[in-house]
């Protein structure tokens, strides 16, 4: 289902163009209903005008706007949002895909607007991400999951301290597997294998093992290939010798939640 807009996207960089192609990828919103603010020229923005999605237009044409995505670097939201206020109506709701910024620190730079905030994967542009959701206000979590659903797995997060932990886990997550990819390449590679070979080998791997994962519980696909006493037991017993992965995970993950807070 069509959510009804205008919809507006402020900001379409890397994560603003990934959520508008996944817009116009499933038919979430019409490209007739969208309106793009952005300072420069971007494809994805492009391909959308293309389709009848309307780029910098004049300010009035934000009155009618029934949500407005703000999707800019956390730095820079006040310069951007500041002067887009006076134009918008009652009825709008302002959503926030930023790291690190809080509803209450949204709120008091923006006013009295329903806020919900949303932390998307990059993987929305394919249909295949990951969303987060949280809202003090029903509607606007709605509002939030209608857009997100169609092209994310999606949860509701029940209180808005959990949106870093969230952020951490799913927003960098991907980046720590493609490091972990790469890290077993060039294990790979000390053991004998060619570059290349390693590469293909830990790529296809990772895109099998992600296929197969389905909705069965971890420790039940972990046990289908790690036989006792059998090699990839051996190899999961080197990897979390005394607990050394899961403290390297909740390192990292702590890490990245500290650096979301200090980015708000």
């Amino acid at each position: 289902m069509r959510v009804a807009g205008p919809v507006v996207l402020v900001g379409c960089g890397r994560l603003g163009s990934a959520i508008l192609e996944g817009w116009l990828l499933t038919d979430t919103v019409a490209p007739s209903d969208l309106i793009i603010l952005s300072p420069s020229e971007k494809p994805a923005a492009e391909a959308a005008r293309a389709r009848g999605a309307r780029i910098n237009p004049d300010p009035e044409a934000l009155k009618t706007a029934r949500v407005v995505v703000l999707a800019v670097k956390p730095a820079m939201w006040r310069a951007v949002a500041t002067p887009l206020l006076p134009y918008l109506g009652d009825e709008a709701t302002i959503l926030s895909v930023m790291a690190g910024v809080t509803a209450p620190t949204l709120a008091e730079g923006l006013g009295g607007w329903p806020i919900v905030r949303v932390m998307p994967t990059t993987g929305v542009s394919r249909g295949r991400g990951v969303a987060s959701v949280w809202a003090a206000d029903p509607a606007a979590r709605a509002l939030g999951r209608a857009l997100f659903e169609p092209m994310a797995e999606t949860v509701d997060l029940a209180d808005e301290a959990l949106m870093d932990a969230a952020t951490a886990v799913a927003g960098s997550g991907a980046a720590y597997v493609y490091a972990f990819t790469e890290a077993l390449a060039r294990a790979g590679e000390a053991a004998g294998l060619d570059a290349s070979t390693a590469d293909v080998l830990a790529r296809a791997t990772l895109r099998s093992a992600a296929d197969s994962m389905g909705e069965d519980a971890l420790d039940a696909l972990i046990g289908r290939i790690a036989s006792p006493g059998g090699s990839t037991r051996a190899g999961l017993d080197a990897l979390d010798r005394d607990g050394r992965l899961a403290t390297m995970l909740e390192e990292t993950v702590a890490a990245a939640v500290r650096r979301n807070r200090e980015m708000g």
